[in-house]
């Protein structure tokens, strides 16, 4: 699962909760229950405007527990150390600002390529190779070398192995010798699409159409 998936889910589960709990306020502020004659959800505390969220009777038993603080402390702990890792996710990159290229001859000169740049190279030179229909390539680090990492989907009928033998002699191999890199290790992710769906018609005049999803290799 990707972060940008992640991030998704949790924002979309975050915003659900939070905006449940505003509506189940809103209503018992504004006194929604008796106006509308609905009953309120069970246990929940806010079923009028003058009623407190935790009544003065129930501080006093909770505070008394054993189990209070310690669950308090370790509830929070937990939720400020659950906003830290997220927040040191979202700050890490995965990706590449630039890359260095050596240049043999030339003495103190440093010279270094956008990774932009280059990702837009492969991408232009990978989507001209026969039966691509569409690639998306990001350049990422790696513990010794920078690693390209690209997403081909096919047409359909589309040769997964012929798209390996083109990609290697093509785009990986000009991006090499452009930068004069030793290696450039490279992760595809393929997927053909399938043809499109047949409609049938049937002696009764009635349509049916098998719907296909891409497979991937």
């Amino acid at each position: 699962m990707t972060r940008t998936v992640v991030n998704r889910v949790l924002l979309g589960a975050v915003g659900v909760v939070l905006l449940g709990v505003g509506v189940l306020v809103l209503a018992g502020g504004l006194d929604l229950y008796r106006r509308l004659g609905v009953d309120p959800p069970s246990r929940w505390p806010l079923t009028s405007p003058d009623q407190p969220v935790v009544s003065t009777r129930s501080r006093a038993r909770w505070v008394g527990s054993s189990w209070w603080w310690p669950t308090v402390i370790g509830g929070l702990s937990v939720l400020v150390a659950g906003m830290a890792w997220w927040l040191v996710a979202q700050l890490r990159r995965t990706g590449l600002a630039s890359i260095a290229v050596s240049t043999p001859g030339v003495g103190g000169l440093r010279l270094r390529v956008s990774a932009r740049a280059l990702e837009e190279a492969v991408e232009n030179g990978t989507v001209v190779l026969p039966e691509v229909e569409r690639v998306g390539v990001r350049l990422v680090r790696a513990p010794r070398h920078p690693r390209l990492r690209g997403a081909v989907r096919l047409t359909p009928g589309g040769d997964p192995v012929g798209l390996v033998e083109h990609f290697e002699d093509g785009p990986r191999a000009d991006a090499l010798g452009s930068l004069g890199l030793a290696e450039l290790p490279a992760d595809l992710r393929i997927r053909v699409s399938q043809e499109a769906p047949v409609e049938r018609r049937h002696w009764w005049g009635g349509r049916r159409r098998r719907r296909g999803h891409p497979r991937v290799v």
